[in-house]
C-alpha cells in the first residue's frame, strides 16, 4: 500500500505542467516593441507587486489581450495608458503622476525618513547631553574628599 501511495505522488508531481502560451502576431517591430513596454510597465491589479508580462492571473491575460487589440487598432502607447487609467484608475501605472491624489505617495517615504531623522538626531543629543551636577552632590563629593585626605595624611 506504502509503494502505491508513493507511486501515485510521484506520477501526479512530476506530471508536465502545461501552461497557455499567448501568440500575438503584429504587423511591425515597432507595435511589438510598444506592446513588449506596456506589458512591463502596467501593474497587474490582481497581484498588485507583478507587471503584466510577469502575472498568470487572468486578469492580466484579459489586459494583456485588450492591450494587443488597442495598439492592432492603430492606437499610441499614451492611447493605450490613457485607457487604461480611465478604466482602472492611476493603481494600473507602476509609476503614477504627481498629483493630489498621489501626493502623499511620492511625498510620503522622504516625508517618513526626514520624520525618522529629526527623531534620532534628538536622541543622540539626548544621550550626548551631560548633566550638571547638583550643587549639593558637589559639596559632599568636596566633604568626602577633604575627609579622605585628612584621613590619610594623619594615618602617615
Amino acid at each position: 500500500m506504502k509503494y502505491l501511495i508513493s507511486l501515485l505522488l510521484f506520477f501526479t508531481l512530476s506530471a508536465p505542467v502545461y501552461a497557455a502560451i499567448e501568440v500575438h502576431e503584429f504587423n511591425d517591430a515597432a507595435t511589438e516593441a510598444d506592446y513588449k513596454d506596456l506589458i512591463e510597465e502596467l501593474r497587474c491589479l490582481v497581484c498588485q507587486n507583478q507587471n503584466l508580462a510577469g502575472s498568470d492571473a487572468d486578469l492580466a491575460k484579459d489586459l494583456r489581450q485588450q492591450t494587443y487589440e488597442l495598439l492592432q487598432q492603430g492606437k499610441s502607447r499614451a492611447e493605450v495608458v490613457d485607457y487604461m487609467v480611465t478604466r482602472y484608475g492611476d493603481f494600473v501605472l507602476y509609476r503614477p503622476p504627481v498629483k493630489s491624489s498621489t501626493l502623499l505617495l511620492w511625498a510620503g517615504p522622504f516625508a517618513l525618513l526626514f520624520i525618522v531623522l529629526i527623531i534620532v538626531m534628538l536622541k543622540v543629543k539626548k544621550t550626548r547631553t551631560v548633566e550638571a551636577p547638583e550643587q549639593k552632590n558637589l559639596d559632599q563629593a568636596k566633604s568626602l574628599l577633604s575627609d579622605d585626605q585628612d584621613n590619610s595624611g594623619a594615618a602617615k
